[in-house]
């Protein structure tokens, strides 16, 4: 509504789903109002854009700070359901974490990096894998920074001899998001890492993550077993998380029980009975999965096989009659099967238990603003969309191991992780360079992205 003038009105959109409270407080705080309905895509689109530009840039922030900081507003506590993007608060360290928190999660940022050096602060954002600087406040507010943050995560900001973590649950332009707080002492002071996790992104389907047309329902047909073991491979950061929710998304169904253990559980997912590990009484993934397996599952997901009694329980719990999903750090798929053994697991009953196993990374996209062709291939060259590094977004390059007869045999006979690959690769098994090479035809990433993230 222009002015106060009584006789315009303000434009309201809506969606076929809009509660018709929602619209009458509405109508209640602005007056004269204007219906305009809009499929709910188009509404979800317009909030994304009215909030993209809300909350500021931290560097525009750290620009503000006086020489002496007010502390007792730096000590409020954080209302549990407020938006950060609605925020009124005026300290600059408040407004500064704010901002931090609004941008990162505005740029697609997995991680929030805070590190004291010895003449300055630097706050680091990890996008797509890489770290990037974003701002360097002064050095003298980087404690006071620290404090706010364990203050959020409700941590002792007396005790800075010791790693503490925490967590933070927020709304950031109405999302909820929840955020791990790890804080570490180093010569120069606290530096804090905030791992961010956006509630509504675990939301995935199979199809969306990037595989093969082939691929797709070889893995597929894995995941519909009766029972066995699925596991997904890879370093930490490659999404192997985000593929097993990918899969359990696909599988919860009201005739199905679902049951998880992970640490920390990072996304909620409706219909699914999820267990968080907690170090401090003792209620470790073995624990867990005992208690699990007393509530009459159908599917279990290991966020992680660390031990050997993990994986011993995981294989006995597939024996018995439940598909079990779940994470393991390895280089490739074959190898995962030499860890296992390596652990301790009876080569019996590996191959009995093992219905295969999905190795993958993530190759950065090239920035479709500013990439270029030579006439053979595409090159990375940076523009500000894209943080001037060439590259926006990341998709997943895939290997995936079926274990057959002679795969089984050759577990059975305790082979090695180079005859179990070759093995494999002759059964049509495609590596992740391989599997790579398609984006590559098709524009979408780099042939050195490519051989960063996969190896011979």
């Amino acid at each position: 509504r222009a002015g106060d003038d009584p006789a315009q009105s303000v434009e309201v959109l809506i969606s076929g789903s809009t509660p018709p409270a929602a619209i009458a407080e509405v109508s209640r705080r602005f007056g004269r109002i204007a219906l305009r309905r809009i499929d709910r895509g188009e509404l979800d689109d317009a909030i994304a854009k009215a909030y993209a530009g809300a909350g500021g840039d931290a560097s525009q922030v750290a620009d503000e700070f006086d020489a002496d900081l007010d502390l007792t507003k730096l000590l409020q506590d954080v209302p549990a359901i407020e938006d950060l993007l609605e925020s009124s608060d005026d300290a600059p360290v408040i407004r500064m974490i704010n901002a931090l928190l609004t941008q990162s999660l505005r740029e697609g940022a997995s991680d929030i990096h805070i590190e004291p050096f010895e003449q300055t602060s630097v706050v680091r954002f990890r996008i797509d894998g890489a770290l990037r600087d974003i701002v360097r406040p002064r050095k003298g507010i980087h404690a006071s920074l620290i404090s706010r943050i364990k203050i959020m995560s409700q941590l002792d900001i007396a005790e800075k001899r010791l790693p503490q973590d925490g967590r933070i649950t927020l709304r950031i332009g109405g999302k909820p998001v929840d955020v791990r707080v790890s804080t570490l002492p180093t010569g120069h002071g606290e530096r804090a890492v905030l791992r961010l996790l956006d509630k509504e992104a675990g939301r995935l389907d199979l199809s969306h993550l990037g595989m093969s047309p082939e691929m797709l329902p070889q893995f597929d047909k894995l995941i519909n077993q009766p029972h066995g073991i699925v596991l997904v491979t890879g370093p930490t950061g490659s999404g192997k998380t985000t593929t097993l929710y990918a899969a359990l998304s696909r599988l919860n169904a009201s005739t199905t029980n679902i049951m998880t253990v992970e640490d920390p559980i990072e996304y909620d997912l409706n219909g699914v009975g999820q267990t968080q590990v907690n170090a401090r009484i003792d209620m470790t993934f073995a624990k867990a999965l005992r208690a699990i397996l007393r509530q009459d599952p159908d599917v279990i997901m290991i966020g992680e096989i660390r031990d050997l009694e993990t994986a011993q329980i995981a294989v006995q719990a597939s024996l018995t009659g439940h598909l079990v999903l779940a994470t393991l750090h390895t280089n490739d798929a074959a190898s995962a099967v030499t860890r296992l053994l390596d652990m301790g697991i009876e080569p019996f009953l590996l191959s009995s238990s093992l219905l295969g196993v999905m190795a993958q990374r993530l190759v950065r996209k090239l920035c479709p603003h500013c990439k270029k062709s030579d006439g053979v291939q595409w090159h990375a060259v940076g523009c500000e969309r894209c943080g001037h590094t060439g590259y926006q977004g990341r998709v997943g390059v895939y290997e995936l191991l079926e274990t057959d007869e002679r795969i089984r045999s050759q577990i059975h006979n305790q082979a090695s992780e180079a005859e179990i690959r070759e093995t494999a690769q002759k059964s049509g098994m495609k590596t992740m360079r391989e599997d790579g090479e398609r984006w590559l035809r098709e524009g979408v990433t780099t042939q050195a992205e490519l051989l960063r993230v996969t190896k011979d």
